[in-house]
C-alpha cells in the first residue's frame, strides 16, 4: 500500500506513494474536506482539474445522517453517488461527536448522540462505524475514537485513551470479519490519542503501532493547544509509529503547520481552513496571507497569485475578487476556495520536490517566513 521514495537528509521528512484501488497518491499530500459528499462550492471537475486533488475526505457522521446509508447504498457507494473516481478517506465521526459535547454520552459500548439536524437519537459503536464506512466504500476508513478536549486533566485523558483502545480492538475485529461491499479493497487506520501528555501519547502510539493496520493517524491535535505543543507531540508519537507506513495528522492545519509537520515525518493532512477561510475572504498565497476584504486591494488589478500553477489564481485580479466577496457574490467564495485549495496542493507538491532534491529544510525555512506574513 505504501512505499517510501526519499528520506530528507536534514529532517524526518520523506516522500512516498500511497496506493489505493482508486489511484496512487504521492505523499506528503493534503486532502480537501468534502464533509457531506461535496467540497463546498467546488465542482468535481475543478477538484480533479484546477486543484488536482489526489484524494478527498468525507465524514461518516454527516453522511450517515444525510443523505443516509440507504441512499448511498442505493447509489453503489459514495464514489458513484458523487461522481468522483479518485480516492476517498472517511473520518469516523468521532471528532463530530466530540464537538457535540452537550448532546452526547460516551459509554464502553459506544457514543450516544443527538443529531444536529433534527435532534433524533443515534448510537455509534466501533462496529457500526466500520459497517457504515463499508457502505460508503471509502478507500481509507478511520476507527471510532474519542477526541479529548484541550485543556483536560490527566485522568480524563487517560480514561479517554483507554476507551479509544477498547474501541480499536472491536473495530479491527469487525473490519477483519467483514468484506468490502463494492469489490474494492479498503484500509482501516487507527488513531493515536492522549492529549498533550507524553506518557499517554507513547502508550497510545505503541498500541496503534502494534495493531498491524496499513496506516496510522494522529488525532486530538489542533484543538486549541499551542503550536509548539502540537509539534512536540508529533515528535513523541513518530518516534514510535512505524516508518514504513503512512502517518496521517488529522485536522491540521495552516500552511506553516503543514510544513513543520512534514519536517517531523507526517505524510497526510486535511483541514477545512482553505475553504472555510476562503469563503470569509482569507487567501493563502505564495507571498503571505491576504484579507481580500481590506481596502488596500480595491484597485489592485494584479492576479491573485502568479506563484502557483492555477488558472483561477492567475486570471482574476485581487480587485475583482474583493468586489465579489464584499458584494456577497457566490462566485467570490468559489474563486477563493479554488485558489486556496490549489495553493495547498501546490505547497505539498513543492515540498515533495524539495525533499526529493535534498533541499527541503532550507526551502521550508524561507517559506515559513513568507507564509507567516500578513500582506
Amino acid at each position: 500500500m505504501f512505499r517510501i521514495q526519499t528520506f530528507d537528509k536534514d529532517s524526518n521528512a520523506r516522500t512516498g506513494f500511497l496506493t489505493t484501488p482508486h489511484g496512487e497518491i504521492p505523499t506528503p499530500i493534503f486532502m480537501p474536506v468534502g464533509t457531506g459528499g461535496t467540497v463546498k462550492g467546488i465542482l468535481q471537475r475543478d477538484l480533479a482539474g484546477e486543484i488536482d486533488a489526489k484524494i478527498i475526505l468525507g465524514n461518516t457522521y454527516h453522511l450517515y445522517l444525510r443523505p443516509g446509508t440507504e441512499v448511498i447504498r442505493g447509489a453503489g457507494g459514495l464514489h458513484r453517488f458523487m461522481s468522483w473516481d479518485r480516492p476517498i478517506l472517511t473520518d469516523s465521526g468521532g471528532y463530530q461527536v466530540f464537538s457535540l459535547a452537550g448532546n452526547r454520552k460516551l459509554t464502553d459500548e459506544g457514543a450516544v448522540f443527538k443529531s444536529h439536524i433534527d435532534g433524533s437519537k443515534h448510537t455509534f459503536t466501533p462496529e457500526n462505524v466500520v459497517d457504515i464506512q463499508r457502505i460508503i466504500g471509502s478507500d481509507i476508513m478511520m476507527v471510532l475514537d474519542e477526541c479529548a478536549p484541550f485543556p483536560c486533566d490527566y485522568q480524563y485523558a487517560r480514561k479517554s485513551v483507554q476507551l479509544t483502545h477498547q474501541w480499536l480492538d472491536r473495530a479491527i475485529e469487525r473490519f477483519r470479519s467483514t468484506d468490502p461491499l463494492w469489490g474494492k479493497e479498503q484500509y482501516l487506520f487507527p488513531i493515536v490519542q492522549g492529549g498533550t501528555f507524553d506518557d499517554l501519547r507513547k502508550l497510545s502510539a505503541e498500541k496503534i503501532a502494534g495493531s498491524g493496520m496499513e496506516g496510522n493517524a494522529i488525532g486530538g491535535l489542533s484543538v486549541g493547544e499551542p503550536a509548539e505543543e502540537m509539534y512536540r507531540t508529533i515528535e513523541v508519537v513518530n518516534e514510535i509509529l512505524p516508518r514504513d507506513k503512512p502517518r496521517y495528522l488529522m485536522g491540521v492545519g495552516t500552511p506553516v503547520n503543514i510544513l513543520e509537520a512534514i519536517g517531523r515525518g507526517i505524510d497526510m493532512f486535511d483541514c477545512v481552513m482553505p475553504t472555510r477561510n476562503g469563503r470569509n475572504g482569507m487567501l493563502f498565497t505564495s507571498e503571505g496571507i491576504i484579507n481580500i476584504k481590506n481596502r488596500q486591494w480595491m484597485n489592485d488589478f494584479s492576479p491573485i497569485d502568479r506563484g502557483i500553477p492555477c488558472t483561477v489564481s492567475n486570471t482574476y485580479s485581487k480587485a475583482y475578487l474583493r468586489h465579489l466577496v464584499i458584494s456577497g457574490e457566490i462566485l467570490g467564495s468559489q474563486i477563493s476556495s479554488i485558489h486556496n485549495l490549489a495553493f495547498y496542493l501546490h505547497l505539498v507538491s513543492e515540498a515533495r520536490n524539495k525533499i526529493n532534491e535534498g533541499d527541503f529544510t532550507k526551502w521550508k525555512g524561507s517559506m515559513i517566513k513568507k507564509l507567516s506574513e500578513r500582506l
